[in-house]
């Protein structure tokens, strides 16, 4: 570390030195050098010859201020290389508690073999594409099929007798805020509830594109077409047992999440990839996936103060329950079923540079009306799509609006979602 240090920092001072750049203000000059060697007190008696022509001199005096600068930073790098002496370990332990921080999956090495570009993402290390453009992921996954690096999702088993009773008391559809030593779990049990969680230690690979399915089916002895869009079943998966198949995903086409145990993670993906229909797809891809197939991203699109109305997700609650009541939240719920909601999550079709969450919505009078949660261009339409929260009355399909982007008002129309049609697989 040290010597790459010197090195750098000489190569700056010829730098310096060959573009002839300008000498900061203080440094020593040829007349106030103290008398020194002889080559010195000679080359000052030289300059003062009259014998000696004048270019001549102005040039020895140019000696004489590079001698000088290049004595001023010889002190600099003397000073630098101290302080670089102590700088190692403090930025070792730096980057190796930020590092440290960002969690691995199994399939970590995996990513970086295959030329994964890793980046952070909730707290994990996770790849965002690979070699091939995240264009050409996405358009693959539509056409063909993807492989999908999702372990970083919290996977949980839930039994005991009062299962159903933890799941409903939770938020509809939503586990993800449960946290260690902090759950519903332990309130339930100090009722006398017999029920537990367990997280599990497994990987989470998602396939998914048309023929995601003919691909898994080589490998399995279980009959694919009789599991249908968000069923599952535990099978063997070339040759890994005891994985469970689900038959869902977050891309808008046909495709299963497989659950697998860590230690065999890398070994299903290898077998799945040897299929050449089989591509690697990250993060980016993944997103574009998911926003032209309407599916919210929790945090963006989302969240705790998002009831199941203002997100355009009243379909995640059951009849029962509306009836009954008796989910969290439910009085505030169930009068905006029954009513007026404030607040409406819509899908965007928008012209001119690409919306990014936080745009600004408008009215077409220039009205601030809410803000964009997502936003991309549509590799499939060619056309930029986003979603975003607007009033219940500027909610209907085909009002006009506007987005501001860079500080530019540019046309947007509210559009039904999702942009491109899905493709699950239903029993006919």
């Amino acid at each position: 570390m040290e010597a790459s240090g010197a090195i750098s920092l000489q190569l700056g001072v010829n730098a310096l030195c060959a573009l002839k750049l300008r000498l900061p203000l203080g440094l020593p000059t040829p007349s106030s050098d103290p008398p020194g060697g002889g080559e010195t007190y000679l080359s000052r008696a030289w300059t003062t010859s009259p014998s000696v022509p004048g270019r001549v001199v102005a040039s020895v005096r140019r000696l004489h201020q590079l001698r000088a600068t290049m004595q001023w930073a010889g002190s600099m790098m003397s000073r630098l290389r101290s302080c670089l002496q102590a700088l190692p370990s403090a930025l070792r332990r730096s980057l190796s508690s930020a590092q440290d921080v960002l969690r691995r999956t199994p399939l970590y090495d995996f990513h970086l073999a295959h030329g994964g570009k890793m980046v952070a993402f909730a707290g994990w290390n996770l790849p965002v594409q690979y070699r091939d453009s995240h264009v050409d992921s996405h358009l693959h996954t539509r056409r063909h099929c993807s492989l999908f690096d999702v372990s970083h999702m919290l996977q949980t088993k839930i039994f005991g007798h009062d299962r159903v009773k933890l799941m409903e008391s939770l938020v509809v559809g939503d586990i993800a805020e449960l946290k260690p030593n902090q759950d519903k779990v332990r309130e339930l049990q100090n009722m006398g509830s017999d029920v537990g969680l367990e997280v599990m230690d497994n990987a989470l690979l998602a396939l998914q594109g048309p023929t995601a399915a003919q691909v898994l089916q080589a490998g399995v002895a279980d009959d694919l077409r009789k599991l249908p869009f968000m069923t599952s079943a535990v099978m063997e998966v070339f040759g890994v047992s005891g994985c469970r198949v689900t038959r869902c995903g977050y891309t808008g086409e046909d495709g299963v999440e497989i659950s697998v145990l860590a230690a065999e993670a890398v070994r299903l993906a290898t077998a799945l990839l040897e299929n050449p229909e089989v591509k690697l797809a990250g993060l980016a891809a993944r997103d574009s996936l998911r926003l032209e197939a309407g599916l919210c991203l929790y945090g963006n699109d989302i969240d705790e103060h998002t009831t199941p109305v203002e997100g355009s997700l009243s379909w995640t609650l059951g009849n029962r329950r509306r009836a009954a009541m008796d989910f969290p939240g439910a009085s505030v719920i169930v009068p905006q079923l029954k009513g007026k909601v404030q607040r409406r999550r819509v899908g965007l079709m928008c012209e001119g540079a690409p919306v990014r969450a936080h745009n600004p919505i408008l009215s077409t009078e220039g009205t601030v009306l809410g803000a964009v949660t997502s936003g991309c261009p549509s590799p499939c339409l060619r056309k930029n799509v986003a979603m975003g929260y607007v009033p219940y009355e500027y909610s209907r399909p085909g009002t006009l609006l506007l987005v501001e982007v860079r500080r530019k008002q540019q046309m947007a129309m509210v559009s039904k979602m999702p942009f491109v049609p899905t493709n699950y697989y239903t029993l006919k």
